[in-house]
């Protein structure tokens, strides 16, 4: 079986915590930290989970905001587990059947 993950993606309300409530207050604290990123890619960041980001980004954000990936990430579980079948691709789980008896009126 196998789970599929996603995760909460925590930097708006973390800037929020530390009184940073523009997107535009990260562009000048990454770039003292060696990390160039437009304000449009600044805003992406903030407002939209990541899929993928380098560590030095990662690790400039936990920086600036004095905290941890653990702070930043929070991993859930997005749907139910699923069965992985044989040609490597996942499949629901399977629904349990119950055969149906249809009874006419006056038999038991």
């Amino acid at each position: 079986m196998i789970k599929k993950m996603g995760y909460q993606w925590q930097l708006r309300q973390l800037m929020a915590e530390r009184q940073m409530f523009q997107t535009s207050d990260l562009v000048p604290l990454l770039a003292e930290r060696g990390i160039t990123l437009s304000r449009e890619q600044v805003y992406r960041l903030v407002t939209q989970p990541p899929q993928r980001m380098s560590m030095d980004t990662l690790v400039a954000l936990c920086d600036i905001l004095q905290c941890t990936p653990d702070d930043l990430i929070k991993p859930e579980v997005v749907n139910a587990q699923v069965r992985k079948t044989a040609d490597g691709d996942a499949a629901p789980l399977p629904v349990e059947r119950r055969r149906t008896v249809i009874r006419r009126p006056g038999q038991s």
